[in-house]
């Protein structure tokens, strides 16, 4: 199939709206009929969707979830079996066909898929919270649903989520303890991550370092908290600024994208002053140059200790 350049656009600046590859995984159930998942990535962190390559390898303490390794053009990379993540049996007629090789917090992994249908350009505002259920039968790593054709529900899965659970995130530079500069005031910060494992990585990080967080997860939530703050900033009398130093956002987010969160932030006479930061696990230079033309005041590749506190201490407002 297509590389990643021969794509589409995929997200007009402020928009709301992304693109998604849309794949599918097949269960074989109890009573021997088979079950259609309908699953997506956003095509931001995809490289390319290859056919399953010949020459995967196994090498000694790979989790049972990781197929091996495969030279895909100059990379060696980790494959890895989502039906084995999953826990489904797929039907003898349904198998690993295709690899989705993606890009993404420095890494570049390849997930075995049964079918690579289309790419589908959706609106966040049409992502909802997945139902309970589907949830927990994928172990909380489904981010939000989007309704399509034919009442079926394609699940927006959380790759982080998925490759934290097998040991596969790296938090660059968290042992360094230079990097804990601790500045001499605590900064408040809201962070909006639709990741609970982001969230809880940034968290960490910032409270290590002397900071007090807030978190939500979506630039709905930003808007909503944002808006209290103002009022409680009116209610005392004091700047929007003293009560919040620093905003670091995700881009991809149920409901409301960073991006567009950033645009309205910075379209708002009062919360226009607090300065935002993009930190997303994409760092192409077309994304970069997204987060310019909304005004963000910097963007940030997840997850490095170092970057993260340096961002920290240039940008927050110093009361």
């Amino acid at each position: 199939m297509r590389k990643k350049e021969y794509l589409p656009k995929i997200l007009e600046t402020g928009a709301n709206e992304l693109e998604v590859i849309d794949f599918r995984m097949y269960e074989e159930l109890e009573d021997g009929s088979v079950y259609e998942w309908v699953l997506g990535v956003n095509v931001a962190k995809v490289k390319e969707v290859i056919q399953r390559p010949s020459n995967i390898f196994r090498s000694p303490g790979m989790p049972p979830e990781v197929e091996g390794l495969a030279k895909i053009r100059e990379d060696v990379i980790p494959i890895v079996n989502l039906s084995k993540w999953m826990k489904i049996k797929p039907p003898e007629d349904k198998d690993n066909k295709y690899v989705i090789v993606m890009e993404f917090l420095r890494e570049i992994i390849g997930i075995l898929v049964h079918e690579a249908k289309r790419i589908r350009r959706i609106k966040w505002t049409d992502i909802k919270k997945p139902p309970a259920s589907i949830d927990e039968k994928l172990g909380g790593k489904v981010v939000g649903v989007i309704e399509i054709e034919n009442g079926q529900l394609l699940l927006l899965l959380d790759f982080e989520g998925i490759l934290d659970e097998l040991g596969m995130i790296k938090v660059f530079n968290v042992e360094d303890k230079n990097d804990y500069q601790k500045s001499d005031v605590s900064y408040e910060i809201l962070i909006l991550d639709d990741s609970p494992v982001a969230r809880k990585i940034i968290r960490k990080i910032l409270e290590k370092d002397g900071h007090k967080v807030y978190e939500v997860e979506s630039g709905i939530d930003g808007l909503e908290f944002l808006e209290e703050k103002r009022k409680e900033a009116e209610l005392e009398g004091v700047d929007i600024t003293d009560k919040i130093q620093l905003i670091i956002s995700d881009i991809e987010m149920p409901g409301m994208d960073g991006l567009t969160f950033t645009k309205k932030v910075k379209e708002d006479p009062v919360f226009s002053k607090i300065p935002i930061v993009i930190n997303t696990s994409l760092s192409d230079k077309a994304t970069v140059d997204k987060t310019r033309f909304v005004n963000a005041d910097a963007h940030l590749v997840k997850f490095d200790t170092k970057d993260l506190l340096h961002i920290v201490h240039e940008y927050a407002i110093k009361k």
